[in-house]
């Protein structure tokens, strides 16, 4: 009987540690700090935002309106979930890469609102952190828009308009009641 409750304690104790640590902010990867920027958007977690962007204390005004303009989206959508469909790198230079993520996300009636977005990170330290636009210099600008243009042409970015589009077909006037919701607060 003790071997049994031991191992239930142990296994317990494994599936919370494991729980844990899908939880926090992942440095390790430009495509893991944008990845993780969109969940802690999604969920609403304004503290793990700051920690993808290097700015837990003393956040910048321009960067925590941001955020606060972005938190709010998320929600009026009232998503149930995110599903990254893809995280990958456009282009890198130096300690400077930039990031493209395309995600649904998982509105209250499981359809799958299609979403795509692109980052800046810098490499600090080991570690990866989302640039804030006000970090961003006129020639990352530059080649971003360079690497946007060419990333438009992708099969991965056609594919994401035509799911795009197919839901708006599905859903006429989502995005003005979205546009709505975010008016009204």
């Amino acid at each position: 009987m003790k071997k049994r409750t031991r191992i239930l304690i142990l296994g317990v104790a494994m599936m919370l540690i494991m729980a844990m640590s899908g939880c926090g902010v992942n440095h390790k990867s430009p495509e893991g700090v944008v990845e993780a920027l969109i969940k802690n958007y999604v969920s609403g977690s304004e503290k793990k935002v700051k920690q993808c962007y290097s700015q837990e204390k003393d956040t910048n005004e321009l960067l925590q309106n941001e955020i606060d303009a972005t938190l709010k989206y998320f929600a009026a959508h009232n998503p149930t979930k995110v599903k990254v469909e893809q995280c990958d790198i456009l282009s890198e230079n130096g300690d400077y890469t930039y990031v493209y993520i395309i995600y649904n996300l998982v509105l209250e009636n499981d359809q799958e609102y299609p979403c795509v977005g692109t980052y800046m990170t810098e490499k600090k330290d080991g570690k990866y952190y989302v640039m804030s636009p006000s970090e961003i210099t006129d020639d990352l600008r530059n080649q971003a828009a360079d690497d946007y243009a060419k990333f438009m042409t992708a099969d991965s970015y056609k594919t994401y308009t035509k799911a795009y589009n197919v839901f708006i077909k599905k859903n006429p006037g989502y995005e003005e009641k979205i546009a709505n919701k975010l008016d009204a607060e």
